[in-house]
């Protein structure tokens, strides 16, 4: 069975769909997947669906949204109900994790991270590329978030874009500069303001020998966040350019082998 939220709401089981057409459902089964393996009550179901003003029938509603969900999931060749488990006032979806692309990421992006650590940085880069593959779009692209699924879909993308610069920054390692350059000037110019994707513009610059470009870069930052927030870079990205400015040697490329 293949799971997903990393993208749209994916429920399959071979080249059967298993997700609910009617959007409440969809929601709700939506919310279940974002808190698997956990235990999901259903007072914050209810409050997933219809905020702080819940109807009076919410509960036979959220029950019969459950059958629903049940239902979608016999499917017409394979009855997959046991999945979905009531207990203790609540629901709980026991998916498998290799089929589930939230799972997939975290593990992926763990061991990515172990091997950062470690100083691995070729594993880490493929790790961290392979986590970023489980993404197909925005979280839950095609389901409307309530107020608890919403801070869950913001965290998983400040997760991705922190992966994204760790995926980079180990290819930095790897002294990939060059390749680099036009992937991070398109990610600056989507996050002006972003400081960490400005500094890792500036040393790939830097390294493929435009140190203009890299100082170019620190400037216009600079006057971005000046105009938008009134403040300026910290203390890091002026150092930084401080040594792109003196050509320190502490800029240099690594030496390694491809």
């Amino acid at each position: 069975m293949n799971s997903g939220v990393l993208g749209s709401l994916l429920l399959t089981d071979t080249d059967e769909n298993l997700v609910p057409s009617a959007p409440k459902p969809r929601q709700l089964l939506a919310f279940l997947m974002l808190r698997t393996p956990q235990m999901v009550r259903a007072s914050d179901c209810i409050t997933e669906l219809w905020g702080s003003t819940p109807p009076k029938s919410a509960m036979s509603t959220l029950q019969t949204y459950v059958l629903h969900i049940r239902q979608a999931l016999r499917g017409p060749r394979r009855d997959r109900s046991h999945l979905l488990l009531t207990r203790n006032q609540g629901y709980q979806l026991a998916l498998e994790t290799a089929g589930f692309d939230r799972f997939r990421f975290t593990e992926l992006t763990r061991l990515g991270r172990l091997a950062a650590a470690a100083g691995d940085h070729r594993m880490a880069s493929e790790m961290f590329r392979l986590a970023l593959a489980q993404w197909r779009g925005p979280a839950l692209s095609d389901v409307s978030p309530g107020p608890l699924s919403s801070p869950h879909l913001a965290e998983l993308a400040e997760t991705r874009q922190v992966v994204l610069e760790q995926r980079i920054e180990a290819d930095l390692a790897l002294g990939k500069h060059r390749e680099l350059v036009d992937e991070l000037r398109d990610l600056a110019a989507r996050h002006p303001t972003h400081e960490n994707l400005h500094a890792q513009l500036m040393v790939a610059l830097y390294r493929s020998g435009e140190p203009q470009r890299a100082s170019d870069v620190f400037h216009s930052l600079r006057r971005t966040l000046g105009d938008s927030l009134g403040i300026e870079p910290v203390p890091r990205m002026r150092r930084l350019h401080q040594a792109v400015l003196v050509g320190s040697s502490a800029l240099d490329a690594p030496v390694t082998r491809r």
